[in-house]
């Protein structure tokens, strides 16, 4: 079987869309000898790179985010030409926007089907803070029309894969009647706790002893909540300045209000981004805990990560996230406030961290490890390529 992943949501500087189309290649390369992948991202330049069984098609495309190198693909033309010269079985889009449109004409003028990864769920991230500008009854008009063009888009797909059961009820009940649930999963070898490193890595990062570190990953930006991390953060150097520490991996549009948190509280560490999985996984076994400050997660792939090296998770309850955490979430914040989730580091830095972090790597190694997720995935393109032949 020859597998295109089609998206514009890839950055050089990574990022869960990334993170899974790559797994995907390894998966192909290692365990699925028979099948091929193609790749068709957006890039500095228009230029294809040729692995074992893989091709990357990069497609030259304005940068839209200096801080995430994220581009927007608009030579539509050319991913019809490289999807008509390679003839995959299956194509999967990774975008709501014009490149999902785009995957589902040439699917259909070259009769190859072609199913969608729902990874973000994009009208709640991106519209619904439109009531703070047009009122109540304004951001309603907004999702009802979100809600009319994911049901028109995503019914032309195949099949509609989404990361998360409670998701996928969102869906079915906005009317997108082929869904299908398929969990991410974590790279084990990357990703395993090695205690071993961590007091190395601390030292490397002038974290003074006996300081609780706090991790972060991920874009600084709205949709990521990470304003009330910020915040949060700052009321616990008022409060306790010598306990807690704060690394920051990630930018984006709030980059200039961790600046300012820097200068305030003197113990914030910031790495703009991290491209090694290697170098990323010492950075969650250095932690003492993963702050997930968001409320919106699809998934929570950086959370699943941080459990498989052995570090435990706070953050705040009633999102996708609590699906995935694999120790207790009593001590987690109720409500979505600086003062809750700041609360909730405090009372959680007084558990068994470790005992807790153990527990939740064995878990997490059992159930998503990455070719469990790829198995199942295969399982359903199989199924539509066979169904879709039937037509």
């Amino acid at each position: 079987m020859k597998v295109c992943d089609l998206t514009q949501f890839y950055s050089p500087l990574s990022g869960g869309v990334k993170r899974y189309v790559h797994e995907k290649i390894n998966y192909i390369q290692t365990a699925a000898p028979r099948d091929e992948h193609i790749l068709i991202i957006p890039g500095a330049k228009t230029e294809v790179a040729a692995g074992e069984r893989s091709r990357t098609y990069s497609i030259r495309s304005p940068l839209i985010s200096r801080a995430s190198r994220y581009r927007v693909l608009l030579n539509l033309q050319t991913v019809g030409e490289i999807l008509e010269r390679e003839r995959p079985d299956i194509i999967e889009s990774s975008d709501p926007y014009q490149v999902g449109w785009k995957a589902i004409s040439s699917s259909r003028a070259l009769r190859i089907p072609v199913v969608a990864f729902y990874h973000s769920h994009f009208p709640e991230a991106y519209l619904r803070g439109a009531e703070k500008l047009l009122g109540k009854r304004g951001g309603n008009i907004i999702m009802m029309a979100s809600e009319k063009y994911v049901r028109r888009l995503y019914n032309q797909f195949e099949a509609t894969l989404v990361p998360s059961a409670p998701l996928a009820g969102v869906l079915e009940e906005w009317g997108v009647r082929n869904v299908r649930q398929l969990g991410l999963g974590v790279n084990t070898e990357s990703f395993q706790p090695n205690p071993d490193d961590a007091a190395a890595t601390r030292r490397s990062l002038g974290i003074a002893p006996g300081r609780k570190l706090l991790l972060y990953i991920g874009r600084l930006a709205r949709e990521k909540n990470t304003a009330t991390l910020f915040k949060a953060f700052e009321l616990l150097a008022l409060r306790q300045p010598e306990r807690f520490q704060l690394l920051v991996i990630g930018d984006g549009p709030q980059g200039e209000q961790l600046r300012r948190l820097q200068t305030q509280a003197g113990s914030v560490t910031w790495i703009q981004y991290c491209t090694d999985s290697l170098e990323l996984a010492r950075f969650y076994r250095a932690a003492d805990m993963f702050v997930h400050p968001g409320t919106q997660e699809t998934f929570g792939l950086v959370a699943l990560e941080s459990q498989a090296c052995g570090t435990p998770v706070v953050g705040i309850r009633g999102s996708n996230l609590d699906r995935i955490i694999f120790h207790e979430q009593e001590s987690w914040a109720a409500e979505n406030t600086p003062p809750a989730l700041a609360a909730a580091i405090e009372e959680f830095s007084g558990k068994n961290l470790k005992a807790l972090g153990a527990a939740a790597a064995s878990v997490a190694a059992e159930r998503h490890a990455w070719p469990r997720v790829f198995e199942r995935l295969f399982c359903i393109y199989r199924e539509v390529c066979a169904n879709y032949t039937q037509h």
